[in-house]
């Protein structure tokens, strides 16, 4: 690059999607982090569009207060979908009213929060199906076919006098 007009520039959003005033609460949190869950949120949208992998954020791993949970909450919104997964705990995921944008919590068996995530795909990955799941499927249904087909077989000379 010779000229300074030839470095690209990205803008990105500074701020939370709708106004609501200060998010900043009083005695901790995450303050204007939550600007910053929304910013990255975008960004990871804008990458899957253009075909990278799904990302997702740790909520967990954030220091997030009551107010700013409600904040996240409150602009994320929910949308049309949600789904419960029991398999050694209970794992829910809803989509939020930003499409692609999965509030996803899981659970041990005793019901405590293990992990909670902002997962961004185009649906959770715990809910897409494994591929030696689906072979291991396929490989029923042909031995389903074969022994109906062995079974039919074996009724059409059976019934014949």
């Amino acid at each position: 690059m010779s000229r300074l007009t030839d470095i690209p520039v990205r803008i990105e959003p500074s701020g939370p999607i709708e106004p609501s005033g200060p998010i900043e609460p009083p005695g901790g949190g995450l303050g204007g982090g939550v600007a910053a869950i929304l910013s990255e949120l975008a960004t990871l949208l804008e990458r899957l569009v253009r075909g990278e992998p799904p990302g997702s954020i740790d909520l967990r791993s954030l220091p997030m207060s009551p107010r700013d949970r409600a904040e996240l909450q409150r602009v994320l919104g929910d949308g049309e979908v949600q789904a419960t997964v029991d398999a050694q705990g209970l794992s829910k995921m809803r989509e939020t009213r930003v499409s692609g944008v999965w509030w996803v919590e899981h659970f041990d068996q005793q019901g405590a929060l293990m992990a909670e995530l902002l997962e961004v795909s185009r649906v959770p990955e715990m809910l897409a199906s494994a591929s030696d799941e689906m072979a291991a499927g396929a490989r029923d249904l042909r031995a389903h076919i074969s022994a109906s087909a062995a079974s039919l077989r074996g009724g059409s000379h059976a019934s014949r006098p």
